[in-house]
């Protein structure tokens, strides 16, 4: 698997008082979708081995979502990794294709018993590059 898609659709609880998903609401979709991504391309071993952190979110707020609207979200790493960290794209379409929001998330690989930073190796990235 290299890259991975999933389908997110706003519940009222989404809705901020603008009448649109709020940003905290795409910060989560953002962390579901990347950790979707974990879960599914990630060998068992390293899911009990490792856990990812965020250390930094860039999002572009393109277009609003409004209420009960879906969009598709895409994600893939285009990137090698840099020591511990990882750099993840996303991008958040509707049914039109328009983009409503685009993100580079950064991603610290962690040693699950110790909590410690680990280098991201070439086995563990393996699963997510082209």
């Amino acid at each position: 698997m290299k890259s991975f898609v999933l389908q997110l659709t706003a519940t009222p609880d989404s809705i901020d008082e603008l009448g649109h998903v709020n940003n905290a609401v795409w910060v989560q979709w953002i962390q579901q979708v990347a950790t979707g991504h974990w879960d599914a391309a990630a060998p068992q071993a390293h899911k009990d081995a490792y856990i990812w952190v965020v250390v930094r979110h860039e999002i572009d707020y393109l277009r609003a979502l409004g209420p009960g609207e879906t969009v598709t979200a895409w994600t893939w790493v285009a990137d090698k990794p840099k020591g511990a960290k990882f750099d993840r794209f996303m991008e958040f379409t509707d049914a039109d294709g328009k983009v409503h929001v685009r993100a580079r998330t950064v991603w610290a690989l962690l040693d699950k018993a110790s909590g410690r930073p680990l280098r991201v190796t070439a086995e563990v990235v393996a699963p997510f590059l082209d």
